[in-house]
């Protein structure tokens, strides 16, 4: 018996081994063939991320034409652009924000043009992000764009500044290009108010808002700071309906980040009338970016702004709300990235 256990323990052993053998082929043979498969998503995850660098299919351009190479290489290219923006005499980009935001809504903005070497800084206006000014008490244009009047006047005299503005913030880069000409390289003009001489910044929003007389009688959105028996100093939508108005194509995110962070805007800046002229502001270059799905400040109406007001280019968005910068950061910065480049 003990012989018997023996040498059913010695088999045993024999058998377990043989399993033990063919459960390691097995096992190499799964390991290899996950290794392969894991090989080969990478190499599709590498080859699609290549295509949508090369073919971002969410941008459009009216400026010049385009053409890409179909094998280029990726590093080949970037190392290409920032010996390209190396170049470039003027690094510096100024951000201007639209009514209610502040320079903390171009975070990634800011981030990706810092990436390739260029010199981004956002402003806060006068009464929005962190600025402590109350905003009933901003009347005029010159007062709304103080901190960019005081950080062109402060620029060396051989420096230029590239000039980005979204939405209302365009009637600042309107009031630049007419007081400031000499310091600025180029004003972009990003879904916003690209306003002709003698009109209003509100003016643009009329189609969406109504007229300017029947807003300020009518619209549940005014603020009337100095009371009510007063006119309205500033307005500022309900959450809602900003929602839906700029960030119907937003990630979720960065909504809930303007949710928290937006304020009401002064009144008078984008009721005022500007007087610009041929020989200063009509001699700046400008360049004009459109949102597609924006409903804030509709295509159709953007379209119109640029008809009547010509720039040097215009570039489109498709897929992008009043929020380029959140909702297609990166065609938003390949635009730039362009624009910067045009001699």
């Amino acid at each position: 018996m003990g012989n018997s256990l023996i040498c059913r323990t010695k088999k045993d052993a024999k058998d377990n081994g043989s399993k033990s053998k063919r459960m390691g082929k097995s096992q190499r043979k799964m390991l290899a063939e996950e290794e392969f498969l894991h090989k080969q998503a990478l190499s599709m995850a590498l080859h699609q991320h290549q295509l949508s660098q090369r073919f971002d299919g969410s941008m459009s351009r009216r400026i010049g034409s385009t053409s890409s190479r179909r094998h280029a290489d990726p590093l080949a290219n970037e190392k290409k652009l920032l010996e390209s923006l190396e170049k470039i005499k003027f690094k510096k980009i100024v951000l201007l924000h639209g009514e209610g935001f502040g320079a903390w809504c171009w975070y990634k903005t800011i981030a990706q043009l810092e990436e390739v070497g260029l010199q981004p800084t956002a402003l806060d206006l006068t009464g929005s992000g962190i600025d402590l000014t109350d905003t009933n008490t901003v009347t005029t244009l010159a007062e709304y764009s103080k901190p960019l009047i005081k950080y062109l006047e402060n620029l060396p005299v051989d420096e230029k500044v590239i000039l980005v503005g979204h939405s209302s913030g365009g009637a600042c880069l309107s009031y630049a290009l007419e007081h400031f000409p000499e310091k600025i390289s180029k004003a972009i003009f990003l879904c916003a108010t690209m306003v002709s001489n003698g009109q209003r910044p509100f003016d643009v929003f009329a189609e969406e808002l109504g007229s300017a007389e029947r807003f300020m009688k009518e619209s549940q959105f005014l603020i009337y700071g100095n009371g009510k028996d007063k006119p309205p100093t500033g307005f500022m939508f309900e959450k809602q309906l900003m929602k839906g108005l700029y960030f119907n194509q937003s990630p979720t995110k960065d909504v809930a980040l303007a949710m928290v962070s937006m304020r009401s805007t002064p009144l008078g800046p984008i009721m005022e009338e500007l007087s610009l002229t041929p020989e200063k502001y009509g001699t700046g270059r400008r360049f004009y970016v459109q949102t597609l799905e924006d409903r804030a400040l509709s295509p159709d109406v953007q379209e119109k702004l640029v008809r009547e007001n010509p720039p040097e280019g215009v570039f489109k968005i498709k897929g992008s709300d009043h929020c380029p910068f959140f909702s297609k950061p990166q065609s938003l910065h390949k635009i730039l990235i362009e624009i910067v480049q045009i001699p």
